[in-house]
């Protein structure tokens, strides 16, 4: 099999099979195109590790980020032991290719009062009825409140609330469902988005969607990011802050306050405790540097 069309057909059970995201989905494709595009499309069976290790090379060459070579190995090691599985290939040369340690990067996490302090000015400026505004505070203190992905904010119906439980049913990557808890802000919020904001912005391809953008439509992605950019840069100090900000403060925020480690993995939908536990990382370091600010003898 040429190597394109086993390419098309791992990404097929990649998003058909696996059920990834599209985003993941489309970067494994990225990786796998660029692979094709120094090799050739050939039969996949005459790709060996010296051919891996130049198309590695040449991306180190280019200044390509440890992590992004990291993830580039990822997906010649899954698209190798698909095609193992599946008799495409007779050998694997993926077991001899190494992948560079990624460095740990630190998310953007903006303090509690801060947040308290933005968000509560969202709402007084809510307070004056826009629609727009209202849904936009509901929106932050969703991703606040439950510590959602974007994704997951933006894929919420109006079934998704459990208004007497005080829950919101999210469906999360891999189509994996969790209930997920929200505070009173997040519930009011909501409450009043509901009955002052949404009814304004209902259009007739609406249908369950609980956030709305302008024209009716279910709630886009890219507004929400210029929404917490706009919000939240300001505030932070950074302009590369997104929706993600606001997931990582909620986790760390959880267990600066003594939350268990497995509820917040619980509640951010990770398959691993491992990422969870960069959250701790956070904690301990903000730890860190107030002791060398606050104690005498730092």
């Amino acid at each position: 099999m040429q190597i394109s069309a086993a390419a098309t057909a791992y990404t097929d059970h990649l998003s058909q099979v696996r059920r990834l995201s599209p985003a993941t989905v489309r970067a494994y494709r990225a990786d796998l195109n660029d692979l094709i595009a120094m090799t050739g499309d050939v039969p996949l069976e005459v790709i060996d590790i010296d051919a891996l290790r130049d198309w590695q090379w040449v991306a180190t060459q280019n200044g390509i980020a440890r992590s992004t070579l990291a993830r580039r190995t990822a997906t010649v090691r899954g698209f190798f032991a698909w095609a193992l599985e599946h008799g495409v290939v007779s050998s694997d040369p993926t077991v001899r290719l190494i992948s560079p340690k990624r460095g740990r990067t630190l998310p953007t996490v903006a303090s509690a009062a801060t947040l308290s302090h933005t968000l509560d000015d969202m709402r007084r400026t809510a307070d004056a009825g826009e629609s727009v505004a209202l849904r936009d505070a509901a929106v932050l203190e969703v991703l606040y409140g439950g510590a959602l992905r974007v994704s997951e904010v933006c894929g919420l119906d109006l079934a998704s609330l459990d208004s007497s439980g005080g829950t919101v049913r999210v469906l999360g990557k891999g189509s994996k469902e969790r209930v997920v808890p929200l505070g009173a802000p997040a519930r009011a919020a909501v409450d009043a988005y509901l009955v002052r904001g949404r009814p304004s912005l209902v259009a007739d391809e609406s249908e369950a969607a609980l956030f709305l953008g302008a024209r009716g439509g279910r709630l886009n992605p890219r507004t929400v990011y210029e929404l917490t950019r706009r919000t939240l840069a300001p505030v932070v100090g950074a302009s590369n802050v997104g929706p993600h900000s606001l997931r990582h403060s909620a986790a760390t925020h959880l267990l600066d306050g003594g939350a268990d480690l497995r509820a917040v993995q619980e509640m951010l939908g990770h398959a691993s405790l491992g990422t969870t536990q960069i959250y701790t990382h956070v904690s301990t370091e903000r730890l860190a540097a107030a002791y060398r600010l606050a104690h005498p003898r730092a």
